[in-house]
């Protein structure tokens, strides 16, 4: 116990108990499931990289039933809004 001596700090080696290291990394890291799947998920800090990027996997890799389907979503949320705020449909008919 000296008086200008600094305590050091205590270290730990902790390991996980339920944890076996078949080369699959930390199990610390997070990571989102779906960036395997991405090309937008880079090493790149350009934002205008990335924004190239997400675009061409946009114009390249988009599926069009999803598109259709979110495409119907949308307008039937769409006419139940309109519904809702008692909105005049009858312009949407064919006048005789």
């Amino acid at each position: 116990m000296g008086i200008f001596k600094t305590r050091k700090n205590k270290k730990f080696s902790y390991s996980p108990r339920y944890w076996d290291d078949n080369g699959e990394g930390s199990p610390y890291r997070i990571e989102n499931k779906f960036d395997k799947y991405r090309s937008t998920v880079g090493t790149s800090n350009n934002l205008k990289d990335k924004f190239s990027r997400a675009w061409e996997e946009l114009r390249h890799d988009s599926d069009k039933n999803v598109n259709r389907r979110i495409l119907w979503v949308v307008l039937i949320l769409l006419f139940i809004f309109l519904v809702i705020i008692d909105f005049d449909l009858s312009i949407f008919t064919a006048r005789r």
